[in-house]
Order: structure tokens, then C-alpha cells, then sequence
């Protein structure tokens, strides 16, 4: 049995971590849709390949029973998690995969008690979204017990890859989000805005429908959270004015129009980009007494973070030791998970008490 199923393997990101898998030792399967690229990746990489459709279940499941877990690469998640998932509980495989998506951590969360029956780790989001932020956000509520309130944020630059941006580009229209009072709740885009220290220096950031909105609510106990992104000045105006305009950009043909400039104008970052390049990410608990800590992390650059986080946690299940049911990355392995990835290091402001 192998150890590694990678679905949408030859994409940008999934291609990067099939390369890491395999250069520490895993035993990879490479799979997707279609057949010249996964044949051409297998053969580059020496590896075995799957080609399958995920609304062809009787592939699916072939493929699954031959593997010890499966990392879905394959995005939009919103539309490819469910499948792959009722494949993993019917094959008893464990399901790792990169989502952002808030509404897919929503949904994978309801098959807790499903998956711990069948014995499978259901584990989403081992990429930038959200292995470095769950474990801040982890990190700050063992500082500070009695947090009522969670703020996190990153600092990332090197461009995205043609996924990423399809991904947003599904997203016009919609709203952002934020929990309160334990409930997630709809908010404007570029509505709320602070100024944070990423680490060098003060700089503006909206808050922005990340992840962690569902996932440290279930990493920490906290009720409200909010996600911000460091960005320009002048991009809350805008987003707000986008706002408007979503739903246009947002419509059918619109949609298709960009989707097609993205196949022809997105790469992603070069690998220049991605060796060199650096993250930033931050964090604030506080209490209702009026008690504060911040931490913050410096990481390697974004998709090279989510090549060494998806492999180091794919090894990790494979190797049977994360807990069955949903999990969040640093539910199953703690806030320092994120410490064990190379070029990862995190500071701690003294607690404050404020009046």
C-alpha cells in the first residue's frame, strides 16, 4: 500500500508538494483528471498514477483502498472536498487537503463524529491556509487561558498561483466574515480595518474571510475572531467599491472571462521567489479584564510554507499519529507544529494589562 495519494498533483501548488513528499521518502501516488498530465508527472517523478474523475466513485474508491491518505490539491474545495470525502469514509482513508474555504471547514466539521466512527482523520487546510495561523492562534490562548477575543493576521508578497486566483475569482460577489459571540457571521469587504506590526513596521490591514474564522474557533474555544491581511492603503476604498460591483463581476460570463485570463496571464511565483522570499503572520488574544499578548511568526514564503507544512503533516498521518474525526493542524499536533518547519521562528510581546 502507498503511502500518499496527491489529487490535482500536477497544479502549481500540487506539483511542489509531490516534490517534497518524495524527496523525504513517501511514497507517492500522483492523480487527477487528466491523463497526459498525470502520466507525464508519474513518469518525472517515478511515481505511480491514478486517473479519475471525482463523480466516477468506483475509481475513486479503487484508488483510495491502494493509499494510506489522500491530499486533495484539486480546487475550487467548495466543489471537490464532499466527493473525496465520502470516498475516504467509504475506503477508511484519512483526508488531508489545502482549502482556504471557510464554508469547506464548515461543512468537513459536520462529519466529525461520522469520521471518528470509521477511524478517519479528516484534516483540511495543511498549506498557508491555515497550518501557521492555528498554531498562533493556539500559541496565544496557552499565553493567555481566559482569551474572549482572537485577532490574527499575515503579511505575505510573491504573487499566487492560477488556483488561488480562480478561487478568487469564484469569491466576487460574496462578502467577508468574522465570528462573534461563537456564531460566524457576514461582513463588508474592507468594512473593518486596523493598523498592525507584522514585524517591521505598522502597516494597514483588512480584515478578510480567512480560514481561521472556522477553524481556531475549533483549535482554541474562542469566540470572536477575526482574520486580517496587510495591504495598501488604498484597498479598503477599493474593495468597498467592489463590493458593489460583485455581483457583476461575480455573474456567469463575467466569471468565465476571468477565468480564462487567469489560465493565460498566472503562473505563480517563481522558484527565486519562493526560495528567497519571506512571511509574516501575528496574533493578539485578549480578555474582557483587559489582558493582552501578541506573537508573531517569520516563515519562508507562501506555497514554499505549504510544500514543507502539507508534507511534514502528511508524513505525520500516515505515520497514524494524528487523533480520528475532524481536526485543525495544531488540534492534532499542537502550536509548536509550526516550529518543526524549517525557517519558521515565533516572538512573544510580555503580556500587557491594560486599564
Amino acid at each position: 500500500m502507498a503511502d500518499l495519494l496527491v489529487y490535482g498533483s500536477y497544479g502549481y501548488t500540487g506539483r511542489l508538494i509531490v516534490e517534497e513528499a518524495t524527496d523525504r521518502g513517501l511514497d507517492v501516488v500522483v492523480a487527477g483528471r487528466d491523463r497526459n498530465a498525470v502520466e507525464n508527472q508519474a513518469i518525472r517523478r517515478g511515481c505511480e498514477e491514478r486517473v479519475f474523475a471525482l463523480d466516477e466513485p468506483r475509481l475513486l474508491d479503487l484508488a483510495l483502498e491502494a493509499v494510506e491518505a489522500v491530499l486533495n490539491c484539486a480546487g475550487p474545495f467548495v466543489e471537490t472536498a464532499d466527493p473525496m470525502v465520502e470516498g475516504c469514509l467509504r475506503t477508511g482513508t484519512d483526508y488531508l487537503d489545502i482549502t482556504g474555504e471557510i464554508e469547506v471547514f464548515e461543512r468537513l466539521a459536520a462529519e466529525d463524529e461520522r469520521a471518528d466512527d470509521e477511524g478517519v482523520t479528516v484534516l483540511p487546510g495543511v498549506g498557508f491556509d491555515v497550518v501557521p495561523t492555528d498554531c498562533l492562534a493556539a500559541h496565544l490562548v496557552e499565553r493567555l487561558p481566559d482569551a474572549d477575543r482572537l485577532a490574527l493576521g499575515f503579511e505575505a508578497a510573491g504573487g499566487i498561483s492560477p488556483g488561488t486566483a480562480k478561487t478568487a475569482v469564484r469569491a466576487l460577489g460574496g462578502s467577508g466574515a468574522v465570528r462573534r459571540n461563537g456564531r460566524i457571521e457576514s461582513s463588508s469587504i474592507g468594512g473593518e480595518t486596523r493598523r498592525i506590526d507584522f514585524g517591521r513596521g505598522e502597516r494597514t490591514a483588512m480584515a478578510v474571510p480567512w480560514g481561521d474564522v472556522s477553524t481556531a474557533y475549533r483549535t482554541t474555544g474562542v469566540g470572536d475572531i477575526a482574520v486580517y491581511t496587510a495591504v495598501p492603503s488604498w484597498v479598503p476604498r477599493a474593495a468597498r467599491l467592489g463590493s458593489i460591483l460583485g455581483p457583476l463581476a461575480g455573474a456567469g460570463p463575467v466569471r468565465s472571462l476571468l477565468e480564462s485570463l487567469v489560465d493565460a496571464r498566472v503562473d505563480g511565483p517563481d522558484e527565486r521567489v519562493r526560495r528567497e522570499g519571506t512571511s509574516h503572520v501575528w496574533g493578539e488574544a485578549e480578555t474582557d479584564d483587559g489582558e493582552r499578548a501578541v506573537s508573531r511568526l517569520v516563515a519562508p514564503e507562501t506555497y514554499r510554507l505549504t510544500k514543507l507544512t502539507a508534507a511534514e503533516i502528511a508524513e505525520r498521518v500516515v505515520a497514524g499519529e494524528a487523533p480520528t474525526g475532524f481536526q485543525t493542524p495544531a488540534g492534532a499536533f499542537g502550536p509548536d507544529l509550526i516550529l518543526d518547519i524549517e525557517g519558521v521562528e515565533r516572538t512573544d510581546e510580555p503580556v500587557e494589562e491594560r486599564s
